[in-house]
């Protein structure tokens, strides 16, 4: 099957000019940062804060684990000794990593279920798609599988019930305008009876 695109290819790294393109690209990376600082965070136990703010200012974004204020706490007062911490608070930190870990892995197995429930509907609407486009008609019988043609034939049955129903309804119509009796020629098709008045 040959490829449809290019793929994902690497962008030269340029100021953006336009701002809604710059909005668009600053939310998208600004998750992707985001999200890679949670990973560091979570695999290596990394204290991580991040600032991010908008190109017109009005905007501030920012992630911290385990807060920014703590982190920007702990730079501003570097050179200080910190207070040691009381063994409660040392199960408190254990205690939010482990959460935060599970979370992590829950939200990771999320995403990979929401890219499976993605790619699932992208094939029902491709199979969807092709079913509007090609009628069963349209395929040849040789081409078909076994479930198909079961599904033809009971097609074929009904279309050959209906045309029966519309016969039947045509010509008791015809003998009905002639004023003939249609309990003689409701024989199940044993008699084909033909008047001329």
């Amino acid at each position: 099957m040959p490829r449809k695109g290019e793929g994902r290819q690497r962008i030269e790294i340029v100021r953006i000019t336009k701002e809604s393109s710059s909005s668009v690209a600053l939310s998208k990376r600004r998750s992707g940062i985001f999200k890679k600082a949670s990973e560091l965070s979570t695999l290596c136990g990394a204290q991580i804060a991040i600032i991010v703010l908008s190109q017109t200012k009005k905007k501030v974004y920012s992630f911290g684990e385990p807060s920014v204020e703590a982190i920007v706490n702990r730079f501003v007062e570097q050179g200080h000794d910190p207070p040691p911490k009381s063994r409660t608070s040392q199960l408190m930190e254990l205690l939010h990593n482990a959460n935060i870990q599970e979370l992590y892995t829950q939200l990771t197995s999320m995403i990979g279920e929401l890219e499976s429930l993605k790619k699932d509907g992208e094939e029902v609407q491709k199979i969807r798609k092709e079913r509007q486009e090609n009628y069963w008609w349209d395929v040849g019988i040789e081409n078909m599988g076994l479930e198909e043609l079961q599904q033809l034939k009971m097609a074929m049955l009904g279309l050959k019930d209906i045309a029966q129903k519309q016969d039947e309804s045509l010509k008791a119509e015809a003998f009905e305008a002639q004023g003939v009796d249609m309990s003689i020629t409701r024989c199940e098709g044993a008699m084909d009876l033909d008047y001329d008045q």
